[in-house]
């Protein structure tokens, strides 16, 4: 009887639900970070936090400019996602990096010959250039997806910047977003000036440029933008030791890693084999980088205590 007791017990057990480590089911949820943080840290240019931003979004895993890209990146706990914004013959504004859909749909052509309707008959194809179920998203289905989640950052989009800033609107998405433009002060304020105070504008720099002390200080002095974007092709361009003080003044400093003409040779190939690589943009003071990698920086900044 009580063998028979033993084998009932065991049996039971074994088909009862097992209840799992707190610790097991808290590592399956997807992490969300929390909006308002992010802005907090966006807004903050002089905390110790370096901030992460997925280049196209997490290519590596899915098509770039894709919602799948996105939401991988919102999962992993990145900080911003830079996304590129086209207009469509009908006029509709879409994800897309160039100015064609060759390289990266199932399709040929320039997005302004295509509307809507035809681009979403049209897959994205992986870096492998095979076909896979994604389709083209439009700037209003990337923003509902990342509203609440991630920041964004819309490339390729100056000159849209009308278009962008009503969508972002329409979601409810405008505090969430930096447009970005190669152009000084009192350009962005003629051409856009009645968007400036609801929705962050970053200006473009690229080094060396004879200008870039007199256009930082006119920002500084007049309109200190959300951040400053830097392309640093060589580690010896003076403006670098400026960065201290940029973030002393209210301004981020973002430089991406993506090639070596971005930062000095100091980029995410060279990080995939040597992640101490990215000490280079923590000791000169950047706190923003746009990478490829994002999974790679973000462990490594997390072992150095700059990111949650």
């Amino acid at each position: 009887m009580k063998k028979l007791s033993f084998v009932l017990f065991a049996f039971l057990t074994a088909c009862s639900p097992q209840e799992q480590p707190a610790q097991s089911r808290s590592e399956e949820k997807p992490t969300i970070p929390d909006i308002q943080e992010l802005i907090k840290n966006l807004e903050d240019s002089e905390n110790k936090e370096v901030m992460v931003i997925a280049h196209r979004g997490d290519w590596r895993h899915a098509p770039e400019n894709s919602l799948q890209a996105i939401q991988n990146c919102i999962k992993m706990g990145v900080d911003m996602v830079e996304i590129d914004v086209r207009e469509t013959q009908d006029g509709e504004l879409v994800l897309m990096h160039d100015v064609t859909i060759d390289r990266t749909t199932t399709g040929k052509g320039r997005v302004s010959d295509w509307t809507l309707d035809s681009l979403k008959t049209l897959r994205l194809v992986d870096g492998l250039n095979v076909p896979t179920d994604h389709q083209i998203p439009t700037l209003e289905e990337a923003l509902l997806l990342a509203k609440d989640k991630i920041l964004i950052n819309l490339d390729k989009s100056y000159s849209i910047f009308d278009k962008c800033f009503a969508i972002a609107e329409k979601t409810g998405t405008l505090q969430q977003i930096v447009i970005k433009g190669k152009k000084t002060r009192s350009q962005v304020e003629q051409e856009f000036g009645q968007y400036l105070d609801q929705v962050y504008f970053m200006p473009i720099l690229n080094l060396p440029n004879p200008k870039a002390d007199s256009i930082i200080a006119d920002y500084l002095q007049h309109r200190v933008p959300i951040a400053f974007e830097f392309t640093v092709p060589s580690d010896t361009i003076g403006t670098i030791a400026s960065f201290d003080d940029i973030r002393a003044a209210g301004a981020g400093v973002w430089v991406n890693s993506l090639w070596s003409h971005h930062c000095a040779g100091f980029d995410d190939r060279k990080a995939a084999q040597d992640p101490s690589t990215y000490d280079w943009f923590i000791e000169r003071k950047v706190d923003m980088i746009q990478t490829d990698r994002p999974a790679l920086l973000l462990e490594y900044l997390q072992s150095k205590a700059l990111h949650l």
